[in-house]
């Protein structure tokens, strides 16, 4: 019986110890959303399970993470600290979504393209880098 009790506190202290939360990303406003607000806080693990992995978005998504890591503590805990701001959502087809938003720390305008894929509504980041 020992064993046994072993064998499942190994498998439940191992489940403990993977720090990836499933994220939502059911509908495109909640996926851009989680994105941005995990992009936000540095909480790059959790971003990542938002976005549409291609070479070009984990490149634009490694410049992301090496820029903000360049950042002084202070404006660092200003974009941590940040709301969103949701400007619009707009609804390009029936599998691509953009979204406009702003955050209470810079107040700049952004966008975000969220394209469904696989039933999942993903980020793909390189567009907030296009003039499309």
């Amino acid at each position: 019986m020992k064993p046994a009790l072993l064998i499942i506190f190994v498998i439940v202290f191992a489940a403990a110890c993977n720090n990836n939360k499933q994220v939502d990303r059911s509908d495109p406003l909640t996926s851009g959303r989680g994105f941005i607000e995990a992009s936000l806080k540095g909480d790059y693990k959790t971003a990542e399970q938002y976005l549409l992995k291609d070479s070009t978005n984990m490149q634009y998504f490694q410049g992301l993470k090496d820029f903000n890591m360049k950042l002084d503590a202070e404006t660092r805990r200003g974009y941590s600290d940040a709301n969103i701001i949701v400007d619009s959502l707009i609804a390009k087809s029936d599998s691509v979504d953009v979204l406009y938003y702003t955050n209470s720390y810079k107040n700049k305008p952004s966008k975000i393209k969220l394209v469904k894929h696989n039933n999942n509504w993903l980020v793909d980041f390189k567009y907030t880098f296009s003039d499309n």
